[in-house]
């Protein structure tokens, strides 16, 4: 009764009507009236249902001004993001969804509030969320927002793949010393395997360049040794890729040449006494100066004839160079090693707890720069001994060489090549621990090892785009 006279009261003074004290009976009597108890009941119900449409009213536009941020995504990159409805504006809403999330790939899980999916196209788009608020009517239509949502495109797919001999004969290819773009193998090497791919740098195929690195290999079973070789050509030389291919074959020329039975022999008794009885080594190192220095030397001979027969410079033709020549025996494996320039060679034992890096890269203070098979004052330096390693194993997991279009992305710096959990990782990244899910499976029966390895070498790495050459001796 007190909100019926306070009410009437109100609407007689926005009225000015006045009710004198002869009228004061008739006023009580007029308000208690069912007729008008009765309608101010529900005059203050509309008054309240008017008070909380308004506040409703309200509560959506504040949603509707408060900014929703949808992370960024990437073209074909897993995406899965929460998105922020924990600030209080967003708190008020009861119902959320989104329209067309699947034409971009993408899919919205209402339970976890989260975005999800491999987005398909790349672009800035406005998606539209559908919404609805605590106290809303069921069956009224949902509220609309549109929020942006921006889908990069896939850093590889800005990069050009224009084929090197892209519509060119026969004879322009031998007058440009032409070889492929990609190549990989897959081969039996005495009684391990080598897994081998070779393919240009992204850098390199956006401009249609060649491919500057190169490999070689090959197994000897007269004698049961087995040679492998990576060369990175320079980038900056001219016919880097014809250096880088000839220094490989030359050093196995070398050796398919050279080493004589009555040599082999005789090391393969110093190698057996040493194994046996220990003590000095000394006949080891001269055996592998002597022989691996020549092969080294012979590379850098027919690199240095070559240019002088098409009158270039040799620097034209400099290229990085790393051997491996490697045999096994009844109490294990022996393994000589050459490297110049920045290219790695690691050796993981059998149970992966322990790594030997063969060769020292040319940078830091030992050469303060890349250094090239092509440069003839490497082999009178005071360091040239020192970049020849020797080795023996009862067996080991894998032998790596690679050039450092893979040592730069998967290795970052030299120092991290010393380091066991770094080459643990880079196995579990072979295997297929890796953003892309590529993997290579190390089964000697597995006819797609060499196609695996070189789907693996496609793998995105930021300011990483040389050329990339592995080989992996397992």
């Amino acid at each position: 009764m007190v909100e019926t006279r306070m009410y009437i009261e109100n609407l007689f003074k926005r009225f000015n009507v006045r009710v004198p004290a002869n009228r004061q009976k008739l006023f009580e009597q007029f308000m208690h009236e069912e007729f008008n108890v009765e309608a101010v009941k529900l005059i203050m119900e509309k008054h309240k249902i008017i008070m909380e449409n308004w506040e409703l009213k309200v509560r959506i536009e504040d949603i509707l001004a408060k900014q929703l941020i949808i992370p960024n995504a990437t073209v074909a990159k897993p995406y899965q993001e929460a998105l922020d409805f924990n600030q209080p504006e967003f708190m008020e809403i009861s119902f959320i969804a989104f329209d067309n999330l699947d034409q971009y790939g993408l899919n919205f899980n209402p339970d976890l509030k989260l975005i999800e999916g491999i987005p398909n196209q790349s672009g800035d788009f406005k998606v539209k969320m559908k919404f609805k608020v605590f106290g809303e009517d069921e069956n009224s239509e949902p509220n609309t927002k549109m929020i942006s949502l921006v889908i990069n495109a896939d850093p590889k797919s800005l990069w050009k793949n224009i084929a090197s001999d892209d519509q060119k004969d026969k004879t322009w290819k031998e007058q440009h010393y032409w070889k492929p773009d990609q190549v990989e193998d897959f081969q039996k090497l005495g009684s391990k395997h080598i897994v081998v791919s070779s393919k240009r740098g992204r850098s390199h195929a956006n401009v249609g360049a060649f491919r500057e690195d190169d490999y070689a290999f090959k197994h000897f079973e007269a004698n049961g040794w087995s040679v492998v070789c990576v060369a990175d050509g320079a980038g900056s030389a001219k016919l880097a890729r014809q250096g880088s291919k000839i220094a490989c074959k030359a050093v196995v020329d070398y050796f398919e040449q050279n080493l004589t039975d009555d040599n082999l022999r005789q090391f393969d008794e110093i190698l057996l006494h040493h194994h046996q009885e220990g003590g000095d080594s000394q006949p080891i190192s001269h055996f592998v100066y002597n022989n691996l220095s020549k092969a080294a030397l012979y590379a850098h001979q027919q690199i240095e004839g070559f240019a002088a027969e098409i009158n270039h410079p040799i620097k034209d033709f400099h290229s990085t160079l790393i051997f491996a020549l490697l045999k096994k025996f009844d109490f294990g494996y022996a393994i000589l090693t050459f490297g110049v320039g920045d290219c790695p060679i690691g050796l993981l034992n059998k149970d992966l707890t322990e790594i030997k890096l063969m060769n020292w890269l040319d940078v830091g203070e030992f050469g303060g720069g890349t250094r090239f098979i092509t440069m003839p004052e490497i082999f009178s330096s005071e360091k040239f001994p020192t970049r020849f390693g020797f080795t023996l194993t009862n067996d080991f997991s894998y032998l790596m060489l690679m050039t450092d279009g893979i040592y730069d992305a998967k290795f970052v710096v030299e120092a991290n090549l010393e380091k066991l959990e770094n080459w643990k990782t880079f196995v579990d990244d072979l295997k297929g621990n890796n953003e892309d899910r590529a993997a290579v499976s190390f089964d000697v029966s597995n006819q797609e090892i060499a196609h695996q390895l070189s789907a693996w070498m496609d793998f995105w790495s930021p300011g990483n785009h040389d050329d990339r050459t592995l080989a992996i001796i397992f």
